[in-house]
Parts: structure tokens; C-alpha cells; sequence
């Protein structure tokens, strides 16, 4: 039997060795798609001590993104003021939530900025229609109605200076360095502010959500508020923030998390 060489045996140990690598890539290549197409997502580590705890409230100038699926926010210019009229969807949408006492409401999207109120009422029912959402638990029952119809409460998209007025009236001051920031529920009301729908927030960019995932959490927070709930505190360090938890502003050492609901469960926090 001849015994090769020193030399021999290196180059088919390097050989072996890329070989071994590439089937890694094209495994981990696979595992990446698959987790891409099923729309999932997973809640990042919380930021390091080293880092703010909130970065500033401060927008960052829009920019195009390659995948919708990875987008922090939108591109384009954000009207900051409408009409302060208001167009409503005019189909009715099934009921969401097997048991229950039934809510009604109705969507609304400001005239002037440049939203559809289709589009919009779309994710709101796919949010609030989610198991995740306050439909999930058994207790309630949720469904869109068209406008003229009998409702409890509406999903108003508006532009931050109505939105600014309209929470303002109702008691609720969301201005934060000089301009209305944050979105707000007042009564029957619950009012996303248009920046914060296509500029996202502060804690969510830095931690590179998508634009979609802050999206779910400020239909589930505000309605929340209408359902009844109030602002929370984090339970965990490191752990998923509850819905109610002012994740606009602030994460308070939890990670983000969009859904009334995790793991099965209603998850909340202490109060503040």
C-alpha cells in the first residue's frame, strides 16, 4: 500500500474542509428563505448598557428599502397637516373572535394624507383579527362596520396636527418636542398618528423592526386603551414588553413584542 504524502494529505484535508462550508452556507441560505417567506420574526436583545435605554425622539431623513419586509419606515415626505375631514370604509368585515360580547367599529383615514382607507382598514383587521390580538382569548368579539352603520368606536389614521387636536380635546396632550409625537385613544376614538405609521418610533427603529411589526403594536396599543387597558410596565428584564407598555417611547428593559397575547397568554405588566 503506498502512504501519501504530507503534502497530499493537506490538500485533501483543505479539500474536505470547503467542501464541509459551502453545504453549511447552502443550509443556512435554505433555513433564511424559509424563515423570510413564513413572515415571521423574531424579538431582538434588548440594547446594551453601554447604549440609551431610549434613543433620542428624533426622525431620521426616509430612504428607500430593497425588501418591504425589512423596512423601518417610509420613504417620501409625511404630510403633517389634512383636511381634518375624514373618509370611512364602506364594506362590512366579518366578525373576529369566537365568543364573546361584540364591538363594532369603524375605520377612518384623514382626507389629505395621502392614505387609502381601504389599505388601511385591511391591516387593521388583519391585526385585530390575529389570535394574538385581543380577539384570541374567547372574551371578545371585534368586527369592522361600514360608515352609516351602528358602531362603539373608530380607528381614526391622521396626520400629526389633527391627530394632535383631535387627542388634545379629548384630553390628551402627545406633543413632545413641539410637535404632536405619539398616537392617543380618546373616548370612541382611538388615533394613530400618521408619523408614527410611516415613520415608526424611536425604540423600533434602533432595534431594526420592521415597519410592519410597529404597525401591529400601535392598532393593538390604542385599542387596547379603548378595550379598557392601561399603561404597563415591563415584568421581565429582557423579556417581551407587554402590548400596553409605551413601546412608542420607550421599551423599559423589555424587548418589542406587537401582540396583546404571547405564548397563548394575555401578557401583562405592573402598572405605572
Amino acid at each position: 500500500m503506498i502512504e501519501k504524502s504530507p503534502h497530499v494529505r493537506d490538500r485533501w484535508r483543505q479539500w474536505w474542509l470547503a467542501v464541509f462550508a459551502l453545504v453549511l452556507v447552502v443550509v443556512a441560505g435554505v433555513l433564511a428563505g424559509r424563515h423570510l417567506r413564513s413572515g415571521g420574526w423574531q424579538p431582538v436583545a434588548a440594547p446594551s448598557s453601554a447604549a440609551p435605554a431610549t434613543p433620542p425622539l428624533r426622525e431620521s431623513t426616509p430612504s428607500p428599502s430593497p425588501s418591504r419586509t425589512s423596512l423601518l419606515q417610509t420613504s417620501g415626505k409625511v404630510p403633517t397637516h389634512g383636511s381634518g375631514s375624514f373618509s370611512y370604509a364602506m364594506s362590512t368585515g366579518p366578525v373576529m373572535g369566537r365568543t364573546g360580547p361584540l364591538r363594532r367599529f369603524r375605520v377612518g383615514v384623514e382626507n389629505g394624507s395621502n392614505e387609502g382607507v381601504a389599505a388601511f382598514a385591511d391591516q387593521v383587521q388583519a391585526t385585530l383579527g390575529d389570535p394574538r390580538s385581543w380577539t384570541g382569548g374567547g372574551t371578545l368579539r371585534l368586527q369592522m362596520v361600514a360608515v352609516g352603520e351602528r358602531y362603539d368606536f373608530t380607528v381614526y389614521l391622521a396626520t400629526r396636527g389633527t391627530t394632535g387636536r383631535m387627542c388634545l380635546a379629548g384630553g390628551t396632550n402627545v406633543t413632545i418636542h413641539g410637535r404632536p409625537y405619539t398616537s392617543c385613544r380618546t373616548t370612541g376614538k382611538a388615533i394613530i398618528n400618521l408619523d408614527r405609521w410611516r415613520l415608526s418610533a424611536a425604540p423600533y427603529r434602533a432595534a431594526g423592526i420592521p415597519l410592519g411589526v410597529y404597525r401591529q403594536y400601535v392598532i393593538n396599543h390604542e385599542v387596547g386603551h379603548e378595550l379598557g387597558h392601561h399603561h404597563v410596565g415591563c415584568p421581565r428584564a429582557g423579556g417581551p414588553a407587554p402590548v400596553m407598555v409605551q413601546q412608542t417611547l420607550t421599551l423599559r428593559g423589555c424587548v418589542v413584542n406587537p401582540w396583546p397575547r404571547f405564548d397563548g397568554k394575555f401578557l401583562t405588566g405592573p402598572p405605572v
